[in-house]
């Protein structure tokens, strides 16, 4: 974080580590028009076909994910107008909290005098800091869920504005030791639910996943806690909304998931691809059809891998009236080669900038 004014830039957080989609910006639940859920993302569309059609012109591919590229050359840079200043707070997920971060360090460095304050403990926060004012960004790793619009759109008498800033594959982390290649659906509802609602038997030993060698070796479970929109996602699209089991070391955070797993040779854990680090592998993962699919750009653009998501920020503006200019600008730069290039670094994947562009000019009216 180098280069920045930390005084400044005030982070709350449990931990700080680092490690179409088209029509993506719209009324929280005008589904038709977002063609942007988390259920959508993952069953392949015409409209994802053309995405990644779009994104494909820009995409670089080397053999190490960790120098892969896949920045749409078209994205515009940003352009630093004048007029800019405040305070703007941002209150919401955790899986998002170290992408504000770097995104606040570069938006400081074309405005010093800006204060922003970053808090994330979950996406659950986002909502109601939003409702109460206490904030003008609402970073989540999930949709908004219906009663949450319902309490905003009762006080503000419309719906939130969602915003999509960038793609995730929530994983499924071994340690890099661990020589499983990848776990269907039904396998981890098995090892995570104590309620199956996928029909499988119980499964906690390793050796029930035909690694014959470490057979009577007890599976070790890390996830997230239930504020989180993490714990939400993987809870709804692998258990089918069924319950964890009790023995689920339940995280704060998303870097404490990673670094629990890559301690422990036996564990598992889920969390956003940009929390990987090489203690651990982001391993592949079946759909309703078993088919194993890796967590890579392209699944997730195409929809193949089934725990792909957009990841969001959720704002407050006023039908037929553009953002107030701080909030504006601040997601102008996110929505920028800059801020997608942030995206990157930080181990998540960019918007294509047709996407972007779509965005920014929703924004704008």
């Amino acid at each position: 974080m180098a280069g920045s004014d930390q005084s400044d830039i005030n982070v709350t957080q449990q931990t700080l580590s680092g490690p179409s989609l088209f029509g993506a910006i719209a009324p929280a639940d005008q589904k038709s028009a977002c063609e942007c859920s988390i259920i959508q993302l993952h069953q392949p569309t015409t409209i994802m076909k053309q995405t990644i059609h779009i994104a494909a012109a820009a995409l670089i591919i080397s053999p190490a994910f960790a120098v892969e590229s896949h920045l749409d050359a078209d994205l515009k840079s940003y352009v630093k107008v004048s007029g800019v200043s405040g305070n703007l707070n941002s209150i919401g997920s955790d899986t998002l909290n170290n992408l504000n971060t770097f995104w606040a360090e570069g938006f400081k460095k074309n405005y010093p005098n800006v204060n922003i304050q970053i808090e994330g403990k979950g996406s659950s926060t986002a909502p109601p800091a939003l409702i109460q004012g206490l904030s003008q960004l609402g970073p989540m790793s999930r949709e908004m869920k219906e009663k949450e619009i319902d309490e905003f759109e009762k006080k503000f008498g419309y719906k939130p504005t969602c915003v999509q800033v960038a793609i995730d594959a929530l994983a499924v982390y071994a340690h890099k030791d661990n020589p499983i290649k990848g776990l269907t659906f039904k396998q981890i509802d098995s090892i995570f639910s104590s309620t199956r609602k996928r029909g499988g038997d119980d499964i906690a030993d390793w050796g029930q996943l035909g690694l014959e060698d470490w057979k009577g070796r007890k599976i070790s479970l890390f996830g997230r806690n239930s504020a989180s929109g993490t714990y939400g996602t993987f809870q709804k699209e692998a258990l089918l909304k069924g319950d964890y089991k009790s023995s689920v070391k339940e995280q704060p955070g998303s870097s404490a998931v990673i670094q629990g797993v890559g301690a422990d040779l036996y564990a598992l854990g889920y969390s956003g691809i940009g929390y990987r680090t090489s203690a651990v592998r982001a391993i592949a993962v079946g759909g309703e059809d078993g088919v194993l699919h890796e967590p890579s750009y392209e699944n997730a653009l195409s929809g193949d891998y089934p725990m792909a998501r957009f990841l969001n920020i959720y704002v407050n503006k006023k039908p037929g009236q553009p953002l107030d200019k701080l909030t504006l600008e601040f997601l102008k730069f996110v929505l920028s080669k800059e801020g997608q290039q942030i995206v990157e670094k930080d181990g998540y994947y960019p918007i294509p900038a047709e996407l972007a562009k779509e965005v920014i000019s929703a924004l704008e009216k």
